[in-house]
């Protein structure tokens, strides 16, 4: 989701998340595989270190072992992830493991072939098809199984009962560790469209926050101006310019609740971020106060990021909104600003008739969005908590809760 050409903080967050979070599931295979074929290897020196005076010819496997040795090595960093583990790579493992199992039939010896010794590479074969199984999934394992199998019954002895035995096993594991890949890619995909998702939805209600705001400014403007104006009176210049600002706020609101309504970028300056500096929350508040309503705030600055403070303080002006519109004219307004080390709070509180319970409940089935997006959506997005209390003749009072960057408050459940 985009804003007027910007990219939006979820769209951000979505970034974010998946360059942490995308392969977690199938890195941690891929490392294993990469430690396996080095402890294979290790293996097949030692087990050839311990028997090479019985072959045939001695030189040519450690010929060969040297030369798994140094591949191995070389290839250690390829097969770390999906992306350099390419077919090249595993062409060259795999023709590499067949030639040590043909070699083994041709070095060896063949009573010792006859009783079932190990072929040069042993094990580290295995490492082979776990690599096909990381690429391409099971079916590519199966593949590769097939072929290091073939070449051990066809170079060192023909079928036997240990020779099924292990590749029956070589199988098994191939195509189990494919089908896991498959599984953890599938499980990745999925987590990146949730995210992207609930980044687009949020991004969304962030947008309708904004536009619900104007529309509210548009709406008192015109109450304003019917009560200044009598009816029927003929209007001067001012009131001639007053209709003009009416008519461009007005197209401006149109505008948007129609590039809302259909997906596009919401038009005008609304969409650009704030720079990431400190403000002070009291000076986005001081608008609020007048006759009706009274702000009490410390005497030293209250810093929040400019983004905190901007979204927690439109908050703040949707209670006060609120208060304004439903509480009746005669009802009056506090503001209390609270700057604490782990979190800032800010309460409003007004002496109106308050609601019935379930009465937000009811607003929100009706598309009445201003508690549960202005509010409490703004406050969500910044990881803090709106909390409501009222009940009928007490008035209602709302508390506001931003935690700081790096502290250790909870955040509690909007």
């Amino acid at each position: 989701m985009t804003d007027g050409g910007r990219t939006g903080p979820g769209a951000a967050t979505v970034g974010a998340a998946v360059a942490a979070g995308g392969m977690s599931v199938e890195l941690p295979l891929w490392r294993a595989i990469s430690f396996f074929r080095v402890l294979a290897l290790c293996y097949a020196l030692l087990r050839y270190f311990d028997s090479y005076l019985q072959f045939v010819h001695p030189v040519a496997g450690w010929i060969y072992l040297g030369a798994l040795t140094l591949w191995t090595l070389a290839s250690t960093r390829a097969f770390s992830g999906p992306h350099r583990c390419t077919w090249y790579v595993l062409a060259t493992d795999l023709l590499l493991a067949v030639t040590g199992i043909v070699m083994s039939g041709l070095v060896d010896a063949p009573s010792r072939i006859s009783h079932g010794a190990p072929t040069l590479p042993t094990i580290w074969a295995a490492g082979t098809v776990l690599g096909f199984a990381g690429r391409g999934g099971w079916r590519w394992a199966a593949a590769a199984g097939s072929v290091i199998g073939v070449a051990n019954i066809l170079g060192h002895g023909g079928p036997t009962g240990d020779n099924i035995h292990n590749i029956v096993l070589l199988m098994l594991a191939g195509c189990a560790i494919g089908y896991v890949m498959e599984l953890a890619r599938a499980s990745e995909a999925t987590l990146t469209r949730a995210l992207q998702v609930e980044a687009a939805t949020r991004e969304r209600e962030r947008l309708s926050r904004d536009i619900h705001d104007g529309v509210l400014q548009v709406l008192a403007l015109v109450q304003r101006r019917g009560a200044e104006v009598p009816s029927g009176a003929s209007g001067g210049p001012s009131d001639g310019a007053d209709l003009a600002e009416l008519g461009r706020l007005a197209g401006e609101q149109e505008r948007a609740l129609r590039a809302l309504m259909s997906g596009g970028p919401l038009p005008g300056p609304r969409g650009a971020r704030q720079p990431e500096q400190p403000q002070d929350l009291r000076a986005l508040l001081a608008p609020y106060a007048d006759e009706r309503v009274t702000l009490s705030a410390p005497g030293t600055p209250v810093l929040l990021p400019a983004p905190a403070a901007g979204e927690l303080a439109a908050a703040v002006g949707a209670a006060v909104d609120n208060v304004r519109r439903h509480a009746g004219p005669a009802a009056r307004a506090w503001i209390l600003v609270e700057d604490e080390p782990g979190a800032v709070t800010v309460s409003i509180r007004d002496d109106g008739p308050g609601f019935a319970p379930g009465r937000l409940g009811e607003a929100e089935r009706a598309g009445r969005l201003g508690v549960s997006q202005s509010i409490r959506g703004r406050l969500r997005d910044l990881g803090g908590t709106a909390e409501l209390y009222s009940a009928p003749g007490e008035g209602v009072e709302v508390e506001l809760t931003v935690p700081r960057a790096g502290s250790d408050a909870p955040a509690g459940a909007l």
